[in-house]
């Protein structure tokens, strides 16, 4: 193998070794968290059927040592009148995680990550329409002072109602 390749395979094993031991100690810590729920409106319809979303949002903070560690775990009760699996409910949709650090007054962001994986899933139904489901985020982690926590919006933006993404904010973490 020439030296290249030889360096390239080593950094990526490097690369994939580091990550799993960050993901094995995220996995390991005390998490602190915090849940709230929100019941959304679909701006997009205005029609006969129920058409509100039942959305509770976990938000989850740890810390080992400086480090502190985040993500969040959304659950849902949608409607049932939409078309099974329909992909047109959102233009977009996304969970943004976000480590703060806990100050008098608006709590800075440190570091924040947008998962845009959750429109699948919110999209996603059983063969009867039920449009019931869950999405965890990755953990993300980034150094922080004591007193960080973890924050979590959730950004929908409705098919065709001309809004552009609205914001859910959820509880925060308890600090860590």
């Amino acid at each position: 193998m020439n030296t290249l390749k030889t360096g390239l395979v080593l950094a990526a094993a490097v690369t994939m070794t580091a990550g799993s031991a960050n993901a094995v100690a995220a996995a390991g810590l005390d998490y602190r968290c915090a849940s709230s729920t929100r019941e959304i409106d679909d701006s997009s319809y205005d029609g006969p059927w129920p058409d509100n979303w039942k959305i509770t949002v976990r938000t989850c903070a740890a810390r080992s040592g400086n480090t502190v560690y985040a993500y969040a775990e959304a659950s849902w009760d949608g409607p049932e009148f939409y078309p099974v699996d329909d992909p047109a409910i959102f233009d977009g949709a996304k969970l943004r995680v976000q480590i703060k650090q806990s100050r008098p007054g608006t709590d800075p962001v440190v570091i924040e990550r947008d998962f845009a994986g959750i429109e699948e899933r919110l999209e996603d139904s059983t063969s009867g329409g039920d449009y019931d489901g869950r999405y965890r985020t990755q953990t993300i982690s980034h150094r922080a002072e004591r007193g960080a926590l973890a924050d979590a919006v959730l950004f929908l933006d409705w098919q065709g109602d001309g809004h552009g993404y609205q914001r859910h904010e959820y509880t925060a973490s308890p600090t860590v």
